[in-house]
């Protein structure tokens, strides 16, 4: 698969993760397919594309998006419920819940359905992309890599690009250049087994732990190591008053 033949690509798991994928891919220029379990996840999946704090309603609002090109983004977004609608796809971006054993069903599932040519990849925030890749075909698996987007995809510019060792260099660069199309700043990251994140969350994760020894051995409180970081590294939200947000990830 060329980076041009890319025109059609399948979200599998809707939600804010993959409706924020299928919202930057259709701005991209890409028919995007999105499947998911049911009309009431789907409609929620509308929603978050179209209504939410980051949805394209908002971007023409604010004049980020044209009224035009919003309508034509919208026209390349079509639901769907049935897996086997995904057939014709020319990649594959899987945004279902970080569980190992669901999502190594679903690729299983999709390797049966979609053409042998199509790329898969999987926005996992830090599985091993060759263990998500175990059920497929060996053909398959150089066509697999991780395409890690970030919350909300609409707005961080950051895509961890994961190649394990089967992943062909054209099937990375083809990813890569998605990504670009899409509106993103790439990354590459070699797939490591025994470990749990890419670049960013395994970064951060350090730092958040180097943060709570701060706590516990008495040095600083929560709310001053927050404020520090805040004002002295232009953080948006610290490691303890971001629960929920980004300081609630560890």
């Amino acid at each position: 698969m060329k980076f041009e033949d890319v025109k059609k690509i399948g979200v599998v798991g809707g939600g804010v993760m993959g409706g924020g994928i299928a919202q930057v891919m259709a701005i991209g220029g890409y028919d995007v397919i999105v499947r998911d379990l049911d009309d009431e996840t789907i409609e929620k999946t509308k929603d978050a594309m179209f209504e939410s704090k980051w949805g394209m309603k908002r971007s023409v609002e604010v004049g980020k998006l044209g009224f035009d090109q919003c309508n034509e983004a919208m026209a390349r977004v079509s639901f769907t419920t049935d897996p086997k609608d995904l057939a014709d796809v020319d990649m594959v971006i899987e945004a279902v819940p970080e569980d190992l054993e669901l999502k190594q069903k679903v690729f299983q599932e999709l390797d049966e359905i979609i053409k042998p040519e199509a790329i898969f990849t999987s926005n996992t925030s830090g599985y091993v992309i060759e263990e998500l890749a175990e059920n497929v075909l060996e053909s398959r698996k150089q066509l697999f890599a991780g395409m890690h987007f970030f919350n909300p995809v609409p707005v961080m510019k950051a895509v961890e690009i994961i190649a394990t060792p089967q992943t062909t260099d054209e099937t990375a660069e083809v990813v890569t250049k998605v990504g670009e199309k899409a509106g993103k700043v790439t990354g590459q990251v070699k797939d490591m087994p025994g470990t749990y994140g890419f670049i960013v969350n395994r970064v951060f994760g350090a730092a958040r732990r180097e943060a709570q020894k701060l706590v516990d051995d008495g040095i600083a409180t929560e709310e001053e190591i927050d404020k520090m970081m805040i004002t002295g590294r232009n953080w948006p939200v610290g490691f303890f008053s971001g629960r929920g947000g980004i300081g609630g990830q560890w």
